[in-house]
């Protein structure tokens, strides 16, 4: 589904480079579960951007469901994009003039789905979270942990193929946290749908079929559970 190769971030300052990432390369499978880790700065949020084209390589190669995406125009990255990926942001990334109801609701219009078939998936999408209590409200009416929730709801409901997730739980408490973990085992296992997710949390990372851990722009391991 996914093959990076030699993949490198950069800064230039002059002649010097300042490298995010440093000729990565990684291949995830249809239906895997993986689990990116480092510390702060070893590039973790900087792959996940570049595997879900938020942001290009310096250098490489990037092929997506076997599309050259290197080669790509703004235009046809974000058609792929829209059509295949869905992102859990750690900062919400909500719209926060569109109720709860619209926000859910927005990779659906990108996605020309009818009117009828939107109002059903959005209705169910609503209800499996628990939120057709809250779908008039607006993100700034909602809590930390609830406004997550909207987004990752947000990112399900078009059926990616690929989710990618950055710190899914960091704004949940313990008990929503697990939930949602176990949300994503389930649509791994259960649907197939394949996830890749940023986590500084051990027990996170243990939903996944494999751990790879950045260290300084470079993977330092890859460990298969």
């Amino acid at each position: 589904m996914l093959t990076l190769k030699q993949i490198s971030k950069y800064y230039a300052s002059g002649s010097a480079k300042t490298y995010v990432l440093n000729k990565v390369d990684l291949e995830v499978e249809q239906g895997e579960f993986v689990s990116i880790m480092g510390p702060s700065g070893s590039g973790k949020s900087t792959l996940l951007n570049i595997i879900g084209m938020l942001d290009q390589p310096s250098e490489g190669y990037h092929y997506f469901v076997n599309e050259p995406v290197h080669q790509l125009k703004e235009k046809q990255r974000s058609a792929l994009y829209k059509q295949n990926i869905g992102f859990v942001f750690q900062a919400y990334h909500l719209i926060d003039e569109l109720t709860v109801y619209e926000n859910i609701e927005t990779p659906l219009l990108y996605q020309d789905v009818k009117s009828s078939e939107r109002k059903a998936m959005v209705a169910d999408t609503l209800d499996r979270f628990n939120m057709v209590g809250k779908k008039d409200l607006f993100p700034a009416q909602l809590s930390g942990g609830q406004q997550q929730l909207v987004g990752i709801a947000r990112a399900l409901i078009s059926k990616p193929k690929l989710i990618l997730a950055d710190e899914p739980t960091g704004n949940l408490n313990s008990k929503q946290g697990e939930e949602i973990m176990e949300l994503f085992k389930k649509l791994n296992k259960e649907d197939g749908v394949t996830i890749i997710q940023v986590t500084h949390s051990e027990k996170n990372a243990q939903y996944g079929s494999r751990i790879i851990n950045l260290l300084d722009g470079k993977i330092d391991s890859s460990i298969i559970l």
